[in-house]
């Protein structure tokens, strides 16, 4: 089974030029090719990825759309583990020192890369560490996506990234990936391409480890939960024991495989949800694993690194073969199954019907998506098009309230019921006292943001910036820069970084 490092990429380009020179520069240009990288710090593991993307131009009017034609990985780092202090923080310092390196073992330096994406998973979203990060990526801020993924977010990473979402829309089967990292197991439902339904629990690899001395002192609470049920000391003396890890380890698979297996969960394992439970609307006809201890479940990784990965995967193959009928695949990636850089995927020019009352909120970077993902019926359901906004938005793990982008295709007459009905979903969703803190920013494909803009302010009194910008085409997993006012003609430059995928 060939297995290629074919993770895609994003790629921000440009970043802090002229909106105006932006959109000059990509129009004048059929191809582009592009330098990446993508950086991936979670609890356990960290590893980035140089790649060049090239992209052709497809021009759509006054839009430029750019699609990836070929993609070429440059250089991979090796996987290490993520550096904490004694505290428990993430160690800022060394994570610089690793980075700096990989590019220097690259043979690139950071005016080389076009743009990036960081990923962040895990303990590495902590306020203190994720404000650390920032701080290693502060000159490149304007050019790279710098994401924190929650549970949720981080299953649909880990889906897409793996290629199970691709394999079940090529086989036009329904598949059930389960990402098993070094904390939590991270489940995705994909029927034909489309991801149903995610959720995670607390199982992993490095529930139990050593440390620098070889002693056992890491013990994470549901390794704890685990030796409390099975009457264990949860100390470092015990687990030093590899019979006792053995037992812990075998209780943890039985977890694992309850939820594959869609067995009613017993005590420890409704403990151990993050999650609500995965919604099995429909039967999978494969199972595909990732993540660090699907190295060790598919044979890719013998070498034992100090913790329980190995023997949890020993015991999850012991009862998958017991309990378990349908196939298991192996996907392309398994413990890089993540989003690997930014590629430009598009760049766009908004129509003229925008709404832009305070044009200097303009430029923004960076700015995540929530997509609608629902088409309109003519008699627009307030309720539902909120459920839809919720669904979304936390699937990305983002709140209301933060700084986004409501994606969303306008179908049918601009009539003022049905724009009505749509501008109040938005204020029910983004604001639902009636003002925001951050703006807000809408995007529609469909001429009405000028509309739509003024029934908001106007009629439903809302408080807070707002940019309303029609003719844009966006989907889930992308996210905008937004250039100024280009005055004539009368429109704003959006700059379109879509997580692509094997």
């Amino acid at each position: 089974m060939p297995h290629d490092v074919e993770l895609d990429h994003e790629h921000e380009q440009l970043a802090e030029a002229d909106s105006a020179a932006l959109a000059q520069v990509i129009w004048e240009q059929e191809t582009l090719v592009l330098r990446t990288v993508g950086i991936d710090i979670g609890s356990s593991t960290t590893h980035l990825l140089f790649a060049r993307v090239t992209l052709k131009r497809l021009a759509e009017g006054l839009s430029s759309r750019f699609v990836v034609i070929d993609r070429q990985i440059l250089w991979c780092s090796p996987i290490r583990l993520t550096p904490f202090l004694a505290d428990g923080s993430i160690d800022a310092r060394e994570l610089a020192h690793f980075i700096h390196h990989a590019y220097h073992d690259a043979g690139l330096c950071r005016s080389d890369i076009d743009s990036g994406a960081v990923i962040l998973t895990g303990e590495a979203i902590k306020r203190n560490n994720a404000r650390a990060i920032d701080e290693i990526f502060a000159a490149e801020s304007g050019k790279f996506v710098c994401a924190t993924a929650g549970h949720k977010l981080e299953s649909i990473l880990a889906a897409h990234g793996s290629g199970a979402t691709a394999l079940s829309k090529r086989r036009d089967a329904c598949a059930l990936h389960v990402d098993v990292g070094g904390g939590t197991t991270k489940l995705a439902l994909i029927d034909r391409g489309e991801i149903l339904s995610v959720a995670a629990f607390a199982v992993g690899g490095r529930l139990l480890a050593q440390d620098e001395q070889g002693a056992w002192t890491r013990i994470d609470d549901s390794a704890r939960r685990v030796a409390e049920e099975l009457g264990i000391a949860a100390t470092a003396g015990s687990v030093a024991d590899a019979g006792v890890r053995t037992r812990m380890a075998e209780r943890l698979a039985c977890i694992v495989v309850d939820q594959l297996a869609a067995t009613p969960l017993d005590a420890l394992g409704q403990a151990l949800q993050l999650t609500e439970p995965l919604a099995r609307s429909v039967a999978p006809d494969f199972i595909t694993f990732s993540g660090g201890v699907a190295e060790y479940i598919f044979g890719r990784e013998s070498a034992d690194h100090g913790d329980i990965a190995q023997a949890l995967a020993a015991a999850i193959v012991r009862q998958l073969k017991a309990r378990i009928a349908v196939p298991i695949i192996e996907p392309r990636e398994r413990i890089r199954a993540t989003v690997i850089g930014a590629s430009q995927f598009t760049v766009q020019v908004s129509g003229k019907t925008i709404y832009l009352p305070d044009p200097a909120v303009l430029p923004v970077h960076n700015v995540p998506v929530v997509h609608l993902g629902l088409a309109l019926p003519e008699r627009i359901d307030v309720d539902a098009i909120v459920a839809a906004f919720q669904t979304s938005a936390e699937l990305l793990d983002l709140a209301p309230a933060a700084r986004l982008a409501l994606a969303l295709a306008w179908d049918g007459a601009p009539e003022h019921g049905r724009l009505l009905a749509m501008a109040q979903a938005i204020m029910r969703f983004a604001a639902p006292a009636g003002s925001r803190d951050q703006p807000l920013f809408l995007m529609i494909d469909g001429d009405v943001g000028a509309s739509l803009g003024r029934l908001l302010h106007d009629e439903l009194q809302l408080e807070g910036k707002l940019v309303s910008i029609d003719g844009i085409q966006l989907r889930q997993l992308d996210f905008v820069d937004v250039g100024e006012l280009l005055d004539p003609p009368g429109v704003v430059p959006v700059v379109i970084k879509s997580l692509l995928f094997s």
